[in-house]
């Protein structure tokens, strides 16, 4: 049975409905300010139903999902899939090193200024 539906279609982050019904993600205590790009949220609607509220969405390519990023010179570790040597799948850390230069502005906890 078909049903009315809205589809918008987002280009990033920027677009009108990007944000919509995507959630904050929480600060894990690694990580120091919200992400400049995404805005603390991780992700972002590539496709949603105005109507029902499905939706398709994409992982932020500068926090990596997490919403936050490090502002200072320390790896940030992020979940991953290597083979053993035995040639089974398991999961590892591998840790990227920072590329953000980002200050925390005081008067704003979480924020970062650019």
């Amino acid at each position: 049975m078909p049903h009315a539906s809205n589809i918008v279609h987002c280009d990033g982050p920027n677009s009108p409905h990007a944000f919509d019904v995507v959630p904050l993600q929480p600060r894990n205590g690694s990580l120091d300010a919200m992400c400049p790009v995404c805005n603390g949220r991780g992700q972002w609607n590539t496709e949603i139903d105005l109507v029902s509220f499905r939706c398709k969405r994409m992982a932020c390519d500068r926090c990596h999902g997490a919403g936050w990023v490090e502002t200072g010179t320390d790896p940030i570790g992020l979940p991953d899939i290597e083979v053993s040597p035995e040639g089974y799948p398991r999961w590892t850390i591998r840790f990227e090193p920072s590329d953000t230069k980002l200050e925390v502005d005081p008067a704003q906890p979480g924020l970062a200024k650019t």
